[in-house]
């Protein structure tokens, strides 16, 4: 039983947006009431209060797509790697070459590093996206004993592909499958799983086809980059006559349980199709503009309706960042000064929130009655006037993840001050730079 209080309370829930010196109160692993700070006081005597001492108390933050594999990238050089001049370029001398030497260990190391440093940056929920082709089995297990022990939500999948062979396609579907079960049969609702594929242009029809049967009869939706690049687009039109999303479509892929990652070199058709079939679209801004693969039509996608999340795409933990790039990069693309301003906010606070509520049995991502008690406090001090109405633009202009100081997660304290609860940190990140040399010299 804790009292979180003394704070500017945001709750991102639109009945009651903002308490000044607000309180939240949880029992368990759910948020049982908000109120003012005096109120709940003295109603919930002999709960642990934890004083924000005027900070920010809000909602733990949702990431919608993550690549957990990539931690070890961070630093490293490839002395023969050619200079990436596209985006294919950047697959072939980078993110193949990093995933295909990938062991059990790196990734429960590159899970724990980066888990932590989402957990630090405030994200509380993650949606992972993994890739380690000649280490697939078990490799879902792994991050999720890894995500437990650190106490964050999570949810996963294995990136299928055909493009190290057969074998290990079919060794994919069999992971994802394998995790699915396992997930859905916990009760905790802490983890759970999804069918990741990699893209469209790395699946044949047969491939697609072994995972559509695989997934008969299981409750989840799959997790695939759409899109992203333009040979994604070239690759199904050349070979299939058609564009990425109607071959998607085509193959049951898409539907409301479904992210449909980027979606950048999409045209107006397919963005129906999005919309009829219920998709989750995820925008990851940074990656995107690193990846130079353009800006994904999010504007237009919240006109018709679409429900877009923000993701980090692996190029950070810190989801305060990416809605600092989602607010500029369609400024910037549009040129228009006027979008972004609700659209990438309710990315962020809405539709990362929708898109959890299609895999756990309570909100998370906003404070309220019922809700999971994922809250975080943000040190923070606004130096004008707060409230209800513009508390987003504080949270854009104002925060980073450095400024989270606590960060509670299903109703248990997992860091304080900055220090995480009963894990060893700096152990970790010393065995991680060990592990992570290693691989260095193996690619």
């Amino acid at each position: 039983m804790i009292l979180v209080g003394n704070g500017r309370v945001v709750t991102q829930n639109s009945e009651m947006p903002y308490i000044e010196n607000g309180c939240v109160a949880i029992e368990g692993n759910v948020i049982i009431e908000i109120g003012t700070t005096k109120e709940l006081k003295a109603k919930y005597e002999g709960y642990e209060f934890i004083d924000a001492k005027g900070k920010v108390i809000m909602p733990g933050m949702v990431c919608t797509h993550h690549h957990i594999y990539s931690a070890f990238a961070r630093g490293m050089s490839i002395k023969d790697a050619p200079v990436s001049k596209n985006f294919d370029d950047i697959l072939e001398n980078l993110w193949w070459r990093l995933d295909k030497k990938l062991t059990l260990e790196d990734t429960k190391y590159s899970a724990y590093t980066t888990l932590i440093d989402c957990i630090k940056n405030g994200t509380t929920t993650v949606f992972d996206h993994h890739a380690s082709p000649f280490s697939i089995t078990d490799s879902l297990f792994t991050i999720g004993e890894v995500a437990k022990d650190l106490g964050i939500r999570n949810c996963l999948c294995y990136e299928v592909s055909d493009r190290d062979g057969l074998d290990i396609t079919e060794e994919g579907i069999k992971e994802n499958v394998n995790y699915i079960k396992h997930a859905n049969a916990q009760e905790d609702d802490m983890t759970k799983g999804m069918f990741g594929l990699h893209a469209a242009f790395t699946l044949s029809d047969e491939s697609l086809n072994k995972c559509a049967e695989a997934m008969e009869g299981l409750d989840a939706g799959y997790h695939v980059h759409t899109a992203e690049g333009r040979t994604d687009l070239y690759d199904s039109l050349n070979k299939y006559g058609k564009r990425v999303v109607n071959r998607l479509y085509d193959h049951k892929i898409l539907g409301e349980k479904s992210i449909a990652v980027h979606c950048i070199h999409v045209n107006g058709q397919e963005l129906d199709i999005v919309k009829d079939t219920n998709t989750n679209v995820v925008h990851n801004p940074e990656s995107n503009m690193g990846n130079a693969v353009g800006c994904s039509p999010v504007i237009e996608m919240v006109k018709r309706g679409i429900n877009v999340g923000l993701g980090t795409d692996g190029y950070t933990s810190d989801m305060f960042e990416s809605y600092k790039v989602g607010n500029i990069i369609h400024k910037h693309s549009l040129c228009d000064p006027s979008v972004a301003w609700g659209e990438i906010p309710k990315a962020l606070f809405e539709n990362n929130t929708n898109i959890a509520g299609k895999y756990y049995k309570k909100p998370v991502g906003l404070l309220k009655e019922g809700a999971y008690a994922d809250v975080i406090v943000v040190d923070y001090n606004p130096l004008t006037p707060m409230n209800g109405s513009n508390c987003n633009s504080h949270i854009l202009f104002g925060m980073t993840g450095k400024s989270v100081v606590t960060t509670i997660i299903n109703g248990k304290v997992v860091m304080k001050d900055r220090e995480l609860v009963n894990i060893d940190e700096e152990a970790i990140f010393a065995k991680s730079r060990e592990i992570a040399a290693k691989l260095w010299e193996r690619i």
